[in-house]
């Protein structure tokens, strides 16, 4: 059956597929927990540290999957995209291994870290204005220009299927983590939806007990929208400190999200700024904004996770530390 005879862009198999092919150039990042945090929330919460991933973020599977799944004579022409930074360096490093140009559009106002690290594996960067229209006018240049393969941020069933990956490792991880066996919910944070989309339909698939949430941010609610209406709503002027998060709704997202995710909820940007700082201070560990909306769910809807066995997917890490929100 090939993809487009599929109720669904992207099934359990292209996900196990992809987790073979990935799995020599990413990490298999671990489960922290943290007892004081449990007994704060009353909950046993384990927390996937995807910003211990390669460049900081989960967007090395999706990115690593497309890249290594092209043809060669695909390949050769290079690839292109738009991002906000962390796919960005994700497609860059996944470029750079396999000896291909790299070309990305960034908006004028992404954070300087996350322009470094694209520039560190040697992509191109193309400014543009701040809009999810200007990006994609700028990427249509662009391949105009050099011919460059698009793998987009999100809305890709490659992508989609790298990042899925990340639930196996979780699930996985029952056999080996205490108390993980008889986990209940896991809440995963959503932008275009491509982290969230490829992990419930992978959690669904292995585990259909567990609650999937997603978790947005209040000031860019259009998946929040979008599934309570039933009907792909666009993002307008997103304001929110989680940069990684103002992306919309992508097509293909959507259809996996309808089907296997059992709510989404909204987070404030005071929750967010509070889980970041506990993560930061209790934990140790370098989390950025968009990477800590999963867990302001915790602290913003406490009663959806109070007595039940949590995992919490930390998405990302690159933060500039001159501009922290404290």
């Amino acid at each position: 059956m090939t993809a487009e005879q599929r109720e669904d862009p992207v099934c359990l198999a292209d996900v196990e597929a992809a987790h073979a092919r990935i799995a020599p150039y990413i990490h298999h990042t671990p489960l922290l927990s943290s007892e004081l945090l449990n007994k704060r929330f009353g909950s046993r919460l384990w927390f996937k540290c995807e910003q211990l991933q390669k460049i900081g973020a989960f967007k090395a599977r999706g990115a690593s999957n497309a890249v290594l799944g092209l043809t060669d004579a695909v390949a050769a022409g290079g690839v292109a995209t738009h991002s906000s930074g962390n796919h960005g360096a994700a497609l860059a490093m996944a470029a750079a291994r396999r000896g291909i140009p790299a070309w990305v559009v960034m908006p004028e106002n992404a954070p300087v870290v996350k322009r470094a690290a694209v520039e560190s594996y040697g992509a191109t960067i193309v400014e543009c204005a701040p809009t999810l229209s200007a990006r994609e006018t700028t990427l249509d240049a662009v391949i105009a220009e050099h011919g460059a393969h698009v793998v987009h941020p999100y809305d890709d069933p490659r992508v989609i299927a790298g990042q899925g990956t990340c639930a196996l490792e979780i699930l996985d991880a029952r056999n080996v983590l205490e108390g993980l066996d008889d986990l209940d919910v896991i809440a995963i944070p959503v932008g275009g939806g491509g982290l969230l989309g490829g992990m419930a339909l992978t959690i669904k698939a292995r585990a259909p007990h567990i609650e999937v949430i997603g978790v947005e941010p209040a000031g860019a609610d259009d998946a929040f929208r979008s599934f309570g209406l039933g009907e792909l709503q666009p993002q307008t002027n997103p304001q929110t400190i989680a940069d990684g998060l103002r992306s919309g709704l992508g097509v293909r997202n959507f259809a996996l999200i309808q089907r296997f995710v059992d709510t989404i909820v909204t987070v404030s940007e005071a929750a967010i700024i509070e889980a970041m700082r506990l993560q930061w201070t209790r934990m140790k560990t370098v989390v950025e904004p968009s990477g800590a909306v999963s867990f302001a769910a915790v602290l913003e809807h406490n009663e959806r996770f109070r007595g039940r066995r949590a995992a919490i997917v930390i998405s990302g890490g690159n933060v500039d530390i001159d501009r922290l929100p404290w």
